[in-house]
């Protein structure tokens, strides 16, 4: 499926996700490691690149998968269920790879991505919500700034960054080698400590023009109608299939310490108040990742029109990722409180909960943006438009 102005369904979609889940036993051993590590071993984010999962972002055009969005949901969605960590490495990884191929014309493109299909590619991470200076000089930019939370930095090879350009004060996304910035190595943190979420900076480094683009464009020069979304639509995806993989594994991982402790004396997971409890936590669970994917099904419809989302869609896609999020954390809440020991001890249970604490504060999630959504549906702000997480 797909053609001129048409969305992309791929057909790798099954070979992706059973290649994924036959790497769940191995993230499951090797998850207490990676967290000492601070970062998923190298053999390990080897395995989980080659399963496809980057290369889904990619554009068809230069031998990526190119999923559509309910597509990449469910992809970060089953490598999240295995592991947090890993999960948001890969999509972070994913994103940033895969909106830069799409921006990024001619020669850098050709450069960076010179054949995807054997895996010979960049990998960027970075950051994109405080942007550096940019100093235009002659081809370029002089380009200097201080950046959080780059996941998946351990893997890459290349730098995503915004920039903001003096003088004009637009916005752009640039891309560089690894080497012209210096990482910080600073994440120490409780949550998601395997995803190496350093901060890093740079100064007066020279970045070709050609190596940049415009930070709300819309129009891929490379890959067909998904990129049409942009970079923070985009973003929303991963996020939004992170929070479903970790609140469906918590449930599942309740149900085994139920099932473990059920007949024991005085099990509280016996009771009438768990029970209701657990059903209750199942159905908000299973009518988020409802939602979700009829909001996403709607938007897909319009790109495969050849259209933009709408001010509303843009909205909802914000507004369904802060349910999405605000849901499992509350699902998260019902697992400790009947989850007991399992909850504090080492284990998969203790380990998801410290993740989810921490992925439920990211910026795309936090009470801003759901008020911003409220201002645009309420009729507050009727002409408003998103900027990034900002009505403009």
């Amino acid at each position: 499926m797909g053609g001129k102005g048409r969305l992309h369904v791929s057909t790798e979609l099954a070979g992706v996700l059973e290649r994924i889940d036959a790497l769940g036993g191995m993230l499951d051993e090797r998850a207490d490691a990676a967290e000492e590590l601070g970062r998923l071993p190298e053999d390990t984010a080897r395995a989980l690149l080659d399963t496809g999962i980057v290369r889904a972002e990619l554009p068809l055009s230069l031998g990526g998968y190119e999923f559509a969005p309910r597509q990449l949901i469910e992809t970060v969605e089953r490598a999240s269920y295995h592991d947090a960590s890993a999960g948001w490495t890969m999509f972070a990884l994913r994103l940033m790879t895969g909106t830069t191929a799409a921006y990024l014309a001619g020669e850098a493109a050709a450069e960076l991505f010179p054949d995807v299909p054997n895996g010979k590619h960049a990998l960027l991470a970075g950051h994109g919500t405080r942007p550096g200076r940019a100093v235009p000089v002659e081809g370029g930019y002089r380009v200097s700034g201080a950046w959080q939370f780059a996941s998946g930095m351990a893997h890459a090879t290349h730098i995503h960054s915004a920039i903001q350009v003096e003088g004009t004060d637009e916005l752009r996304v640039l891309a560089m080698p690894k080497s012209q910035v210096t990482l910080d190595g600073n994440w120490d943190v409780l949550g998601l400590r395997a995803t190496h979420s350093i901060d890093y900076h740079c100064t007066d480094v020279y970045v070709p023009h050609a190596y940049t683009y415009v930070a709300t464009t819309r129009a891929p020069v490379n890959g067909g109608a998904v990129y049409r979304l942009g970079l923070v639509n985009m973003s929303a995806i991963g996020h939004t299939g992170w929070a479903l993989g970790v609140g469906r594994r918590l449930l599942d991982e309740l149900k085994r310490v139920a099932a473990a402790r059920t007949g024991s004396r005085g099990a509280a997971v016996d009771t009438s108040q768990f029970h209701a409890e657990y059903a209750t936590a199942e159905a908000k669970l299973r009518a988020a990742r409802a939602w979700a994917n009829a909001v996403w099904q709607d938007i897909e419809q319009t790109l495969d029109q050849g259209e933009l989302p709408s001010a509303e869609q843009d909205t909802l896609i914000r507004l369904v990722l802060n349910h999405t999020t605000s849901t499992v954390y509350e699902v998260g809440r019902t697992v400790h409180r009947w989850a007991g020991s399992a909850a504090i001890r080492r284990g998969p249970v203790d380990r998801f909960l410290r993740d989810l604490g921490t992925g439920t504060q990211h910026i795309t999630s936090s009470p801003v943006v759901l008020q911003n959504c409220g201002k645009w549906l309420s009729g507050a702000r009727p002409g408003a438009r998103w900027s990034f997480l900002d009505l403009a």
